[in-house]
């Protein structure tokens, strides 16, 4: 075989193998759900249903099946408002819809006899029985991480707050290994190393430690879902629990926060040899910050913590 021959060979194998085809996975999206009727109950196919962000100006859009369902998948965490619309019917509106990552969020709506320029707004409760999912997890939300008292700002410790949940007593990992002050914590009794670790779709577990590897600050967490059971096969590798995190992301609005902690102890302990106050120094400080490049299209956002400790 001539040279070119064997070069063009090697050119297309190794134009194969970066080739990496794409795959979404759902820890990282949520989506809308639900069916459409007419006033008789009747299922209506073809139905526009667009899902638009109230805090940043982007859409999807989708249309019902011919049994009047319809799925948005895909979308980021954020507001939402739920637009649907049809022919000899008046539009459906939706607003401050919540979605969150690896849930969907369902929203049945029934059309009114009318034209498209009428609009009604529906207000709907959500629903007391999960029907679309089967496990079993609590969900916290960015203001819920934010207000939640926190010791140490540790993120990883709220999962402490799901029933069979306890931390490891008598032992630890040392601190040069463990400097994000990861937590050893045990899910309905099983071994630590198999509670997994998420953080916007990627693995955030220690392949050898078992441990969290960014435990991120809590201003920039815009939400966490700890599952114990029945969790979505994608996170095959956790054994106990999986725990996973987003993090916030710039709107059309700039919005940030800054925050300074003194942690230092009211009465510090005293060294009994020389009477001299021990001192034991903690201060916690940062902020965060986001909004847009591009309004509706680009948004950055971006956030700093710091931890300072002296102690003897």
């Amino acid at each position: 075989m001539k040279r070119s021959a064997w070069a063009a060979v090697a050119t297309l194998s190794l134009l194969c193998s970066l080739w990496v085809p794409s795959a979404l996975g759902q820890a990282v999206y949520g989506s809308i759900l639900g069916t459409v009727t007419d006033p008789t109950g009747a299922a209506v196919s073809g139905a526009k249903v667009t899902a638009s962000s109230q805090t940043k100006g982007v859409s999807v859009a989708a249309t019902t099946n011919e049994s009047g369902n319809y799925a948005v998948t895909h979308l980021i965490p954020d507001v939402y408002a739920l637009r649907i619309e049809a022919t000899g019917f008046k539009v459906l509106e939706f607003k401050e819809v919540i979605v969150s990552a690896d849930t969907g969020s369902r929203l049945d709506g029934q059309f009114q006899i009318g034209g498209s320029s009428e609009t009604v707004e529906v207000t709907s409760e959500a629903p007391q029985l999960k029907t679309d999912r089967a496990d079993v997890a609590m969900e916290l939300s960015g203001k819920q991480v934010n207000e939640l008292p926190v010791i140490n700002r540790n993120f990883q410790s709220m999962i402490l707050l799901t029933p069979g949940t306890q931390t490891l007593t008598g032992w630890s990992h040392a601190a040069t290994e463990n400097p994000q002050g990861s937590k050893q914590i045990f899910v309905d009794g099983q071994h630590f190393s198999g509670t997994g670790y998420g953080l916007d779709g990627t693995d955030n577990q220690d392949p050898i430690l078992g441990i969290i590897i960014v435990n991120p600050s809590l201003d920039t967490v815009t939400e966490t879902k700890i599952a114990t059971q029945n969790y979505d096969a994608e996170f095959g590798k956790a054994t106990a629990g999986i725990m996973t995190a987003q993090t916030k992301s710039g709107s059309n609005e700039f919005h940030g926060a800054g925050y300074f902690y003194d942690l230092d102890p009211k009465g510090p302990a005293t060294d009994p040899t020389t009477g001299k106050a021990v001192p034991n120094n903690w201060k916690q400080f940062g902020g965060a910050v986001g909004g847009p490049v591009i309004k509706n299209k680009l948004f950055f956002f971006g956030g700093y913590e710091e931890t300072r400790r002296t102690s003897c």
